[in-house]
């Protein structure tokens, strides 16, 4: 049986850390998504998902991160990386990441479509 870990981003990005690994950069950042759809009343809602992104310079489908600013409309592919830890609190914490692959810059912005 194939197993496939595949997601797939198109958003604005929001912060955007970016830091040197031994001879590699990799950029930290987040990339908001919007889903547009109406509410009992008929009323329009949109609800905003941020999304944690790991990319690392030089693969592939990365060549530069400096496509990766802050407001920008980008595109994000890759594979969903869940990891469980303890929290300062004490909690157990989930923490959703998408390790990036493949990153493009979007020329237009596309807005929501209302369902």
């Amino acid at each position: 049986m194939e197993q496939l870990n595949k997601i797939e981003i198109r958003g604005n990005v929001g912060n955007v850390n970016i830091l040197k690994v031994g001879g590699t950069r990799v950029a930290h950042f987040s990339v908001a998504t919007n889903f547009a759809y109406k509410d009992r009343n008929g009323e329009p809602v949109i609800e905003t998902t941020w999304h944690n992104v790991t990319a690392w310079e030089g693969n592939k489908g990365i060549p530069s991160l400096e496509i990766i600013e802050k407001g920008f409309p980008i595109f994000v592919s890759g594979r969903l990386r869940i990891q469980k830890y303890i929290g300062g609190d004490g909690t157990e914490r989930t923490s959703y990441d998408v390790i990036a692959n493949i990153i493009e810059k979007v020329e237009a912005n596309v807005s929501p479509q209302m369902i």
